[in-house]
């Protein structure tokens, strides 16, 4: 075995999902640690450029990674490595987040000739806080997207105003709807629409915080219960939803599919039931839809 193919078998035995790239960014090996984080094959990723349309690294405020501060330029131009956290496009369309780790490669006189690009799956910070048996038992697990049900939603929704009263915690509520899903339906079919119900699913859970409760509120809408949020960070992370979402897609034939969604967003009240928050939502929502869909709401005053 040659060192190039030592070389090989080395990173194909790491645990992390681990890119070669050349000077020219063109990726020369993808192992299978890389293969299993983003489905994404080594046939599929060898030859390509890793600036290219596959991955497309964005950050939590959509900002294009590669094009604006890519980390294996910086590492072959300096030398040094370099983390950030960036959101992958998984090959089923969806964000996640992963941390990226760039060093430079250097051959034997000690040329920079390459970078290596270390991906590791961040996205255990978004797991339910309730495990999956537990709710499938009480009946509370969408088959479809693997998100909460309504009906766990509304009880989580009944509990937070008791940890208001007792703890003084703030809670976040975010609602989520697809734009247009009805035509997404009607022009490619149901099983094409229910692949865009777990993207948005998928992006949802991997953009969230362990701590968050994710749901699936009915059809083609979605709500977070988010703790510890108060009304300062509501906008702020209502837009990184939507953005996250715009900028996830699959491919179907020779094209994509890509849908945006309206995200409204609002505080618990300690004077609030559950009616008047709901209330709230859908009055948010309609502004949304009617301020012309793909955009962000958010109720600040009484």
């Amino acid at each position: 075995m040659d060192n190039g193919e030592l070389c090989k078998s080395l990173i194909d035995g790491l645990s992390g999902g681990v890119c070669a790239v050349d000077q020219d960014r063109i990726i020369t090996h993808w192992n299978r640690s890389a293969e299993t984080l983003t489905g994404y094959k080594h046939s599929e990723m060898v030859g390509q450029c890793c600036k290219g349309d596959v991955l497309m690294y964005i950050d939590e405020d959509g900002g294009d990674v590669c094009g604006k501060e890519c980390l294996v330029v910086k590492s072959i131009t300096d030398g040094r490595s370099r983390s950030m956290e960036v959101y992958v496009r998984h090959k089923d369309g969806y964000r996640m987040p992963v941390l990226v780790r760039t060093s430079p490669m250097k051959s034997s006189n000690g040329l920079i000739v390459g970078a290596i690009e270390e991906l590791c799956d961040n996205s255990s910070k978004v797991k339910f806080a309730q495990t999956t048996g537990e709710l499938e038992k009480c009946a509370l697990l969408d088959p479809l997207t693997g998100l909460m049900k309504r009906r766990g939603l509304e009880m989580n929704l009944r509990s937070v105003f008791g940890v208001m009263h007792r703890y003084g915690w703030s809670y976040g509520v975010f609602f989520v709807d697809i734009d247009g899903f009805k035509r997404i339906n009607d022009v490619y079919g149901r099983d094409i629409g229910d692949n865009v119900l777990k993207m948005v699913a998928k992006t949802l859970l991997n953009s969230m915080r362990r701590s968050d409760v994710v749901g699936r509120w009915t059809g083609e809408e979605f709500m977070v219960i988010a703790t510890n949020v108060g009304e300062d960070h509501l906008s702020l992370i209502a837009n990184k939803i939507r953005v996250l979402i715009a900028q996830s897609s699959f491919s179907i034939g020779a094209g994509s599919i890509r849908v945006t969604a309206s995200v409204c967003a609002t505080v618990a009240r300690p004077d609030d039931t559950v009616d008047t928050l709901l209330h709230r939502i859908d009055r948010l929502m309609s502004h949304c839809k009617v301020s012309g869909k793909n955009c962000v709401a958010v109720k600040l005053d009484t």
